[in-house]
């Protein structure tokens, strides 16, 4: 299993960035998937999840309205789309694949056994 995030960079307050994750070596359409961050001396995380067939998208309250999880099982692909930049949204963002195939998204970073090596997004003016 590998999950490869990009997207990440250094963006003003109010800015937009897109953030992917390729994932390879299972069947990425039978997990959910999530994004987490993690801040310099904070804890990881919960920024949103998936379900398998898209149908179920949670989010974190902090980024609700201002963030937007995706994807496409066409291309292996997961998306966050983040809007509304705030300094505070600056952290490493790492994606995630659930524990189990055919579960529902989970906030719990326990719930996933797989995570890529994150991605830096900072916020500044």
């Amino acid at each position: 299993v590998q999950l490869v995030e990009s997207g990440g960079g250094l963006v003003q307050p109010g800015g937009s960035l897109r953030l992917s994750c390729t994932a390879s070596g299972f069947t990425f359409n039978s997990y959910a998937m999530g994004w987490f961050r993690q801040a310099p001396g904070k804890e990881r995380e919960f920024v949103a999840a998936i379900s398998p067939g898209s149908g179920n998208k949670y989010y974190a309250d902090s980024v609700n309205g201002r963030f937007t999880i995706s994807r496409d099982n066409a291309k292996n692909t997961l998306y966050l789309q983040m809007n509304s930049l705030e300094p505070e949204d600056t952290a490493i963002y790492y994606c995630a694949r659930s524990k189990a195939s055919y579960r529902q998204p989970s906030r719990l970073p326990a719930e996933y056994t797989f995570w890529g090596q994150g991605t830096q997004v900072t916020v500044s003016s």
